[in-house]
């Protein structure tokens, strides 16, 4: 006799909810989920563990009394009402949880190896004006404007972006997936990135699935974050200036670090039409259009009025454009997707003996060891 496992259909329910999936889409792979749904019927053991994979659920909940109450485990700072009024998904909470076991990881490897604090991590203050935060962001990174003007794409300048931060000691990475799993991508409009403030191991994760010049703004308003010490989840809109102080406040000094306002007035042409305007300026600053026009407004170029026009036109014209695109180079994605810095230490770990390849290959969500020790190469890792 087939043994049955009583799941109360509730926590079936839930699954499916948290995981985004539909009852119908799930019935074509579990042909008694109705019965099981209505009470009708018990899935068995192996088919509540292929229907906890389905759904990306611990099989531990299924045996609960009900559905628990998962909540972020960090600070949310979102403010768009889609994000703020619906609970988190399972592909951002995993997310997170994995940004966090890494961030444990390397904050014992630099522990070890006796490297000291990040020293501007919990520097600045609320009070602080977000101009001269945004001035000493620039002064320790070393982000300078005019060798970013010269960039030929916004790829170029955030792949420099990103290793001007991670030179400073911060861990980035940037992906558009769970893990490495890419048949689960993430939701821009649920979350665009996150800080995880750590004077030791600071790490700013960047939803991959946003456009560069998207993704340039997150940075800069993921590191706001931390230089305010403040981890956080955030879907940053350079339009809106936010009731909630300290996204408002990181917002400014994103705006500010990447097209400071006095840069932007210098550079306004009279008479130019708005959308030349726009282009120029996003190329010079390599940022996007959406945070000129805030800027323009900010310098009183234009009025509420027109930001607002402009802003969603801007946004129906930039849907044409997929942020996706082909995987590129699969070692300078995986490498993109933990961090080369994360990467680095993760690797010199092993080969020293001080972590175990099975939790390196964990960590760095590879299986083989020919993708370890070719992404070591990559890294000019000596092997």
């Amino acid at each position: 006799m087939t043994l049955r496992v009583p799941v109360k259909p509730d926590l079936l329910y839930w699954a499916m909810r948290r995981s985004g999936r539909m009852p119908e889409e799930l019935s074509r792979r579990f042909k008694k989920l109705e019965d099981w749904l209505e009470g009708q019927g018990q899935p068995t053991l192996r088919q509540l563990e292929d229907f906890a994979r389905a759904t990306h659920t611990p099989i531990g909940y299924f045996f609960l009394a009900e559905p628990p109450e998962e909540t972020l485990p960090i600070p949310d700072f979102r403010t768009t009402p889609e994000a703020r009024h619906r609970p988190p998904s399972a592909d951002l909470l995993e997310t997170i949880y994995i940004c966090q076991q890494r961030q444990a990881w390397y904050r014992e490897f630099v522990r070890l190896y006796g490297e000291p604090p990040v020293a501007f991590v919990g520097s600045a203050t609320l009070q602080d004006a977000p101009e001269e935060v945004a001035a000493r962001m620039r002064e320790q990174l070393g982000f300078d404007i005019e060798a970013r003007s010269r960039m030929t794409t916004w790829t170029e300048a955030l792949r420099q972006f990103i290793g001007l931060a991670e030179d400073a000691g911060v861990l980035v990475m940037v992906s558009g997936i769970v893990g490495s799993n890419t048949h689960r991508p993430l939701d821009v409009s649920e979350f665009r990135g996150f800080a995880l403030a750590d004077d030791l191991a600071p790490l700013v994760f960047i939803n991959g699935r946003d456009s560069k010049a998207g993704q340039m703004f997150t940075l800069a308003h993921e590191l706001a974050h931390l230089w305010l010490g403040k981890s956080g989840i955030s879907d940053s809109d350079a339009r809106v200036l936010p009731d909630e102080q300290t996204e408002r406040w990181c917002n400014a000094v994103a705006a500010e670090f990447l097209a400071p306002l006095e840069a932007v007035r210098t550079n306004l042409v009279a008479g130019e039409p708005l959308p030349e305007t726009l282009e120029r300026l996003a190329r010079r600053f390599k940022v996007s259009t959406l945070v000129i026009l805030r800027r323009l407004f900010d310098a009183g170029w234009i009025d509420r009025e027109t930001l607002d026009r402009a802003w969603q036109q801007e946004l129906q014209r930039l849907k044409q454009f997929s942020p996706g695109g082909k995987g590129g180079d699969f070692y300078n994605t995986l490498g993109a997707h933990v961090g080369k810095r994360f990467a680095r230490a993760v690797i010199v770990s092993a080969l020293e003996g001080q972590t175990p390849f099975t939790e390196a290959f964990r960590l760095l969500g590879v299986r083989k060891s020919r993708t370890f020790y070719e992404l070591a190469q990559r890294l000019e890792i000596p092997v």
